[in-house]
């Protein structure tokens, strides 16, 4: 467009430079001719011109096209989980990938550093199961994981346990009323006790299961005594609640405690049209038996005026569930029962109704049917009738150094406030006391935790129609809110940016200092103006309020005036839009004066519990005097003013709740409505610096701490004094600083470029070159900290991985080469100690055997030489060969009758000679005769003997011929031709041949047989 119309305005301006030259002077017929041929060339280029200009805008608009449809793909927008990853980031942009992902049916989505929670309004399956915390539990990158409001809970639980300063955690939930808010703080207390409650102890187990079941247990409990119907949600908060999930040391559970801010307890008395009173009111009128109606006095055919739209049906009427939760709590059935029996007396006390009397002397009149409405409230609150009617009826004045009282009749409209101010003062005790009665319950001492993790559910920002102090103090505290965040994560950044020396095109915010100093600056705001109308004890004049506010505060760009209003209204611009406030009532509000009558009246009451609940009031009573009046605003600015401190010391985390659509209906997608929340929350403003800046900013020490690993050992930078600075420059104050700073600074740079493979890295620090560039895509070094990206930070875990796992083996490798050798030497050991041991076993079995076989050869030996001798000694009388009988003592062969051979030749008388079977060789060797006729018992042991012998058979004689005669050897120990050996069954000695076999190539004699196998 800017190009066409440059060609338009040249164009034009060409066309008149030429008529004025043709006007000016008649030229010559040849001129005329030049000058028309000039002037048609002339017409023929800005013709040209005009079709090129027309051609170059529709390529403009081609190749916009073609940019928005490659930046924007509408079919893949339900794809991104952050909205810092759509191109361009822009409104736009960002509201149609939430679209996107809400028709896709997924409502969680991340923006940068916050997490953008979109409401379904239905009820979504398995989408907050125990599985699915499980998952998010367990993954060692949930932040991989689809977006979920488990990634936040996990995330600071893991700071918890790791450590990471600031230790303690804060969880905000921020949000219109009817976002989710609420929803959302029940499934992070649900998330914590289910992850948090692991015990390896049955009794550790016990306990924490209880101390998880009692914190869940509060949510009904405070949910119906301080949750109401609302015109943008049904079950909105009308209080806020900070809840410190207590942790010990082991990140185990151990307790909770529950901190109240700002209870909205004119709900009781005053309801806006279409709006209803606190959810236990409807639970106890829908949910109480007919014995629990009739001794609370509550037949279903009365209407009170303080319970409208009571034939609602709401899902959070549900009187069981409150009572099963209050009984887990330790609130007994008694103590419910005095609950519940006053305020159903605060029922019954709103239907009294006063008529103006004649005389303005006198008190008002109660008609017939209000005067049963108030018997029937004393006597729930057990309170004298007469003393409750004349202290509604007549107020108490003090006047004067003496303190005279005097008795003045109430008008009607005074006799409404105090009535009023007696339910709202009942209904905030009960309150409280629930409050402390909870954390009685579940609260830890402070020497069983050390940690905690914060839950902080605040009523969103309110805008009706008509607004008064409540809604001014609720939207103050999301200006607070607004501005931690602003602070925390814009304002922050960017100053952040800017003194680490980081080049940054600064995004404009919208920051609301102004508005705040409006509402609680100093020395001249809202609430000190309102404070001091308190003090003055005079009638307040709403207009007279409102010029007091023009003078004061006309100055302020945030403050406008309502010129279309009756009553005085005042209008101020908060970060969410402008509302206007009726001016009228919020002193009274601010003041919220509980006549001391009316306590001294409940505190003569026969219940024990409105006892208890009044009898601190009585000293503060009793002292009050002419002492400071504390107001509304003062109370809940310094309670505001401690949570702030509380968010400030902890790391927060912040979620989004976003309404779709004002009627809470499912699945409808106003863009109109979630555009104004978008930008009143800071989500586009978070976007823009998330995505073009630098997220991760970490100090260099700590950068070490976790990276300096990825170094080579050798090149490590030592690390000491001030922040890595030497001893020597310690003492030298900032210059060792900065000197410590320059040093990890250079190591730093170095671990970088390690990782990006030699890559530069951009730094402004002290001492660079100018021409070197001053930003980075990934990564940017400061002056003390370094600046990352999310994909810089990816690629140095990735390198860190590669790095712990290359030490990781070089750690297996030595132990194992420490087990391997551990190995060896044992079994070097335990193998030395075996040979040892066998040598010894075998040195002991040898000997064993050794002296076996002295023993054998000793006997053998003395044998031997017997034999020996024997023999000799028949060698020695063998000169005449005659018949002997000889006996050898130990030997087998019995001396029996036998025959011999005469020297003539000539047989003698014969008988036989037995010998025994055994041994048969000692038999022979022992035997006297030379010549034998051997007989046997049995025919099988004649053929065998005479087989082994090798008799020759004869007639009748058998005659035996050894070898003695033939050799011309006359003795028994000569050796015979072949062995002859008998298998008998036992050896008589431990190493004969037990087996004997044939051996042709050996002749051995008798006597061998025996030593053989010695």
């Amino acid at each position: 467009m800017a190009a066409s119309s440059s060609n338009k305005s040249w164009n034009n301006s060409t066309f008149t430079n030429g008529h004025e030259v043709g006007s000016r002077a008649k030229p010559s017929s040849r001129d005329s001719e030049l000058r028309q041929g000039q002037n048609s060339t002339l017409q023929k280029k800005v013709n040209g011109f005009k079709k090129q200009a027309q051609s170059h805008h529709t390529t403009l608009d081609l190749l916009e096209g073609e940019v928005k449809a490659f930046l924007i793909d509408e079919d893949e927008l339900h794809t991104f989980d952050d909205l810092t990853k759509v191109n361009p980031v822009t409104t736009t942009t960002v509201l149609k990938c939430l679209h996107a992902r809400y028709s896709a049916d997924v409502f969680y989505t991340h923006a940068g550093c916050t997490l953008v929670a979109v409401n379904p309004f239905k009820h979504v399956p398995c989408l907050y199961s125990l599985e699915v915390m499980k998952e998010y539990h367990v993954d060692p990158q949930p932040q991989d994981l689809k977006p979920h409001i488990f990634i936040l809970a996990e995330q600071a639980y893991r700071n918890v346990q790791g450590q990471v300063e600031p230790v303690n955690q804060s969880l905000i939930v921020s949000g219109e009323s009817g976002a989710g808010k609420t929803w959302t703080s029940r499934c992070l207390m649900k998330y914590y006790a289910t992850v948090a409650a692991s015990s390896s102890s049955q009794k550790c187990q016990d306990m924490i299961e209880r101390i998880e079941r009692r914190v869940l247990e509060s949510n009904p409990v405070m949910e119906a005594f301080g949750n109401a119907r609302t015109l943008r949600n049904n079950n909105s908060s009308r209080f806020g609640k900070y809840i410190q999930l207590q942790l010990n040391r082991s990140q185990q559970l151990v307790g909770a405690s529950i901190q109240t801010y700002l209870l909205e307890k004119t709900r009781v008395t005053c309801q806006a049209a279409s709006e209803r009173n606190f959810h236990i009111f409807y639970q106890i009128m829908k949910g109480a038996t007919e014995q629990e109606r009739l001794q609370w006095k509550l037949p279903g055919e009365v209407q009170f005026c303080w319970l409208p739209n009571a034939d609602q049906k709401l899902e959070e009427d549900s009187f069981e569930v409150t009572k099963d939760a209050m009984l887990h709590l330790g609130i007994t059935s008694r103590m419910q029962r005095q609950i519940f029996r006053i305020l159903a007396g605060l029922l019954h006390l709103g239907n009294i109704q006063f008529s103006a009397p004649a005389n303005e002397s006198q008190p008002c009149e109660l008609d017939a049917q209000s005067k049963g409405y108030l018997q029937t409230m004393a006597a729930l609150l057990k309170v004298p009738q007469e003393e409750v009617l004349a202290q509604l009826l007549v107020r108490t004045i003090r006047a004067g150094r003496q303190q005279q009282v005097f008795m003045k009749p109430c008008s009607q409209t005074e006799c409404g406030m105090r009535r009023d101010c007696l339910a709202k003062v009942i209904y905030a005790k009960v309150f409280d006391w629930l409050v402390t009665f909870i954390n009685g319950s579940i609260c830890a001492n402070s020497s069983r935790w050390s940690n905690f993790i914060g839950l902080l559910d605040v009523y969103g920002f309110e805008s009706f129609v008509l607004n008064n102090l409540e809604q001014l103090c609720i939207n103050y505290a999301n200006e607070k809110l607004q501005q931690h965040f602003v602070a925390h994560y814009l304002k922050a950044q960017q100053e952040e940016y800017a003194a680490e020396g980081l080049e940054w095109s600064f995004v404009s915010y919208q920051d609301n200092q102004s508005c705040l100093d409006l509402i609680e600056g100093s020395p001249t705001s809202i609430f000190s103006l309102l404070n001091e109308e308190c003090r003055l004890n005079r009638l307040f004049d709403a207009k007279q309020f409102k010029t007091r506010l023009e003078k004061a505060l006309s100055s302020n760009a945030c403050l406008s005036w309502d010129k279309f209003r009756e009553s005085p209204h005042f209008i101020v611009s908060h970060y969410a839009g402008t509302v206007s406030y009726q001016i009228e009532g919020m002193m009274e509000k601010n003041k919220d004066p509980v006549p001391l009558e009316l306590i001294q009246l409940l505190q003569k009451s026969q219940d024990s519990l409105l006892q208890d609940l009044f009898v601190e009031q009585k000293e503060q009573n009793d002292n009050r005097g002419q002492s400071k009046v504390i107001t509304v605003v003062s109370k809940f600015k310094s309670s505001l003013e401690s949570l702030m401190h509380i968010l400030h010391s902890t790391t927060p985390h912040y979620t989004r709740c976003i309404k779709p659509n004002s009627d809470c209906r499912p699945m409808t997608f106003k863009k109109e409505e979630v555009i104004t929340q978008l930008e009143a929350c800071g989500i586009v403003e978070t976007i823009n610096i998330s995505a073009a800046g630098f997220p991760i900013r970490l100090p260099y020490q700590s950068f070490m701490d976790r990276y300096g690993l990825i170094q080579n050992p050798q090149q490590l930078y030592p690390v000491s004094g001030v922040n890595g600075a030497s001893p020597a420059k310690k003492k030298r104050g900032l210059g060792a600083v900065e000197a410590g700073e320059d040093a990890l600074g250079s190591a730093v740079r170095d671990i970088i470029n390690v990782a990006t493979s030699g890559q530069a890295v951009s730094s402004t620090v002290r001492g660079q070159p100018e021409n070197k560039p001053s930003s980075s895509l990934l990564v940017h070094c400061g002056k003390t900290k370094i600046f990352m990206t999310h994909s810089m930070l990816e690629l140095l875990e990735s390198v860190r991985s590669k790095a712990l796992s290359r030490r990781a083996f070089c750690i297996q490798r030595c132990w194992r080469r420490y087990l391997r050798r551990k190995q060896a030497r044992q079994q070097r050991a335990a193998t030395r100690i075996q040979a040892v041991v066998r040598s010894w076993l075998t040195r002991r079995w040898i000997a064993r055997r050794h002296k076996a076989a002295q023993v054998i050869q000793r006997a053998w030996k003395t044998w031997r030489t017997l034999m020996d001798a024997l023999a000799a000694a028949e060698l020695d009388n063998t000169t005449e060969i005659e018949e002997q009988l000889v006996s050898v003592q130990g030997s087998p062969v019995r001396a029996v009758k036998g025959f011999t051979q005469s020297s003539a030749g000539t047989p003698q008388a014969r008988e036989p000679m037995v010998v025994w079977s055994w041994p048969f060789g000692l038999a022979l060797s022992s035997a006297p005769c030379l010549s034998m006729t051997v007989t046997a018992s049995g025919l099988q042991k004649v053929m065998s003997l005479l087989a082994c012998l090798k008799l020759s058979f004869r007639n009748a004689n058998y005659k035996v011929e050894t070898n003695q005669f033939s050799q011309g050897v006359a003795s028994v120990r000569a050796q015979p031709q072949e062995t002859i050996k008998l298998h008998l069954r036992r050896s008589p000695l431990l190493y004969a041949d037990v087996c004997p076999g044939k051996k042709s190539d050996l002749i051995t004699g008798y006597n061998q047989i025996l030593l053989e196998k010695a």
